[in-house]
């Protein structure tokens, strides 16, 4: 297995793509421009099988319906954000002047059982803390996790939003994302890729 980085937006929040040698893929968080994205799929034969969302703020979801529609996949996210792909004031796009939203998601995720689409398995931690219903995926496959605004290099995600917790956030990393081997790479939601590794070495945030 192998994953692509596509930052999309006006904040550049990364978009993933997991893809393996038959081209079928799992696309994470399209935020935004998703006639680009679709674009690229098809222009590097890329099939995509499902939509994953590790959480709902605005600007993970742009681009949720023109991927969907286009690929008729479904899309997952945590039931307890449910809601905000549907509701700008949830999802903080409403906080901007804007309404950036979604159809609802066509399975909603309760618990940390893995989950397999197709070819890949993905095991599911629920990793709150920047949200209420903030997921990472781990593939054991593609040696990563996609973990969305819960851990970055050098950083850690904002709590000061609704619903967020910095605690919970503290707990979440620890408790779950640093149980992985050290060599896991770590596919955050904005900048660079890091490692369990560098973070637990280095991450002022969590010493």
């Amino acid at each position: 297995m192998k994953w692509i980085q596509i930052p999309l937006g006006p904040i550049e929040t990364n978009c993933y793509i997991l893809f393996n040698q038959e081209k079928e893929c799992i696309i994470f968080d399209p935020g935004d421009q998703g006639e680009d994205l679709n674009n690229y799929l098809k222009e590097e034969g890329l099939r995509p099988l499902a939509i994953m969302m590790t959480h709902a703020h605005f600007d993970h979801i742009g681009a949720v319906d023109l991927v969907r529609e286009e690929w008729s996949i479904p899309v997952y996210i945590h039931e307890k954000e449910a809601d905000w792909l549907t509701n700008s004031a949830l999802n903080g796009s409403a906080r901007f002047g804007a309404n950036i939203t979604a159809k609802a998601a066509d399975h909603l995720i309760s618990n940390e059982d893995p989950i397999t689409i197709g070819p890949f398995l993905l095991h599911i931690l629920h990793t709150p803390g920047h949200s209420p219903g903030s997921i990472s995926y781990y593939s054991k496959e593609a040696n990563a996790i996609f973990a969305g605004d819960t851990l970055f290099e050098g950083s850690i995600g904002r709590t000061d939003l609704p619903g967020g917790n910095h605690e919970q956030l503290i707990a979440s990393i620890k408790s779950k994302l640093f149980n992985y081997p050290e060599t896991t790479e770590v596919l955050p939601g904005h900048g660079a890729v890091t490692t369990i590794q560098k973070e637990k070495e280095s991450n002022p945030f969590l010493k």
